[in-house]
């Protein structure tokens, strides 16, 4: 007899589960930037597997190089020895991507996940520098295993390793303190002060839109600066663009224009195009100091990926159209976003198609996606207490699509918080 829906999830999988919770269905099938599930209803996503799909669900030029792929017994597991599918997803990564940016970069295929990309960062920077200390930011994500976690901000997430986490240095962010307060000259002087405290750090790790923490945007001088401050003191500038790398914010890489060249970049995400697993580091090729096989690792080698991330390079970065389209979409979410946050009361964060609104009533973000999905758009909440709506879905969505989503969020925004600050308060001045 076939268990209702959700029945064998509830009875089964452990109560770590999360998402299935948010968005409580079966889902069956999903193309471009849409989810259907077992009833034959129909999603908007706007969450996008938490930014692994960038190019959206199944994109039909990638599912084709795979399935030829497949069926032509190509290697799926090499941990990392050299394949076909390997070495034409470099050379495509340097020729698409690194050369056309001036960039001269190692590549180092850490394990399948972004806290794997992550922790290989660390583990270098503490090798090549000597130094044990990490710089992390206030409200950080870098991931879930002990060192990622470690640099990650929130106390919910941290709580749950059950054991210190050492050797990391949280600093505030750039706005933290409020716009009077600089916070890389903070910065500077506590490293620069031999009575601070602070131990020469080994690395400054930082997001420029810290997509987790809240959606919270680091501007180019803060960054530049910040990169200045690194290289003065020899610890390395390590960016984790794994969530808004591979174009989320517009350009491929989210620092692209501002004058800065990380010692390391962590990518994962999207770096497939087909949400397949695949992390890679960029490393400073004077930096590339790992012996052979003192990092690695059982799924170092995913060729189902590479076959899918070259044709996702292939197809999406020969030229700046997408880009263009994502600097084009993001004008249209923002412009809808402010209209929700003045209805509502809340301010609009983020860049790219990576933006969000902080509600000031910091319950409403919750609320406002659990109505989305009645009204049939998968979308999630950031920020340490959730109190930020993340509007984050593939870069490829369809303009009209992207319309019908923003609408049916007006809707259930309009159903979770009532008719809105700003009607209430013109009602209010109306009434004799």
């Amino acid at each position: 007899m076939t268990e209702p829906a959700l029945a064998t999830t509830d009875r089964l999988e452990s109560r770590v589960r999360s998402y299935c919770r948010s968005f409580p269905t079966v889902f069956v099938r999903a193309r471009g930037a849409t989810l259907e599930d077992v009833r034959g209803r129909r999603y908007v996503d706007f969450f996008a597997g938490a930014g692994a799909l960038n190019y959206g669900h199944n994109e039909p030029h990638l599912k084709r190089r795979l399935v030829e792929y497949l069926a032509s017994d190509g290697i799926a597991h090499g941990l990392d020895m050299a394949t076909q599918a390997k070495e034409a997803w470099m050379r495509a990564f340097d020729e698409i991507v690194l050369a056309p940016r001036g960039m001269s970069y190692r590549l180092m295929f850490p394990g399948p996940t972004g806290t794997n990309a992550v922790e290989a960062a660390l583990k270098l920077a503490r090798k090549v520098t000597g130094r044990p200390t990490v710089i992390a930011f206030t409200n950080a994500f870098h991931g879930m295993t002990l060192g990622a976690l470690a640099l990650t901000g929130s106390a919910a997430k941290r709580a749950g390793a059950g054991v210190p986490h050492a050797h990391v240095a949280h600093l505030p962010y750039d706005g933290y303190l409020g716009p009077g307060v600089d916070t890389v000259a903070l910065l500077r002087r506590y490293v620069e002060d031999p009575g601070s405290g602070l131990e020469p750090p080994a690395a400054i790790v930082l997001e420029t839109v810290q997509a987790e923490g809240g959606l919270k945007v680091a501007s180019a001088a803060w960054v530049r600066r910040l990169a200045a401050l690194a290289r003065e003191v020899d610890a390395l500038l390590v960016v984790d663009d794994i969530q808004v790398g591979c174009g989320r914010t517009g350009p491929f890489f989210s620092f692209e224009g501002w004058g800065v060249e990380p010692d390391v970049v962590c990518l994962s995400k999207s770096l497939s195009g087909f949400g397949l697993p695949l992390s890679m580091l960029l490393i400073r090729p004077d930096l590339d100091r790992f012996a052979p096989g003192e990092h690695n690792g059982t799924f170092r080698g995913n060729n189902h990926a590479f076959v899918t991330g070259a044709a996702a390079l292939e197809r999406y970065w020969r030229d700046d159209r997408l880009t263009r389209a994502v600097a084009a979409k993001s004008g249209v979410v923002r412009e809808a976003l402010e209209q929700l946050a003045g209805r509502h009361g809340g301010r609009v964060r983020g860049r790219g198609l990576v933006q969000g609104i902080r509600f000031e009533d910091p319950t409403a973000a919750a609320r406002v996606a659990r109505a989305a999905f009645e009204h049939g758009v998968v979308i999630e909440t950031a920020g340490a207490r959730g109190e930020v709506l993340k509007v984050l879905p593939p870069l490829t969505i369809d303009a009209a699509l992207l319309e019908r989503g923003l609408t049916r969020l007006d809707a259930a925004a309009r159903e979770a918080l009532g008719r809105g600050v700003a009607t209430a308060l013109a009602a209010r001045e109306a009434t004799p």
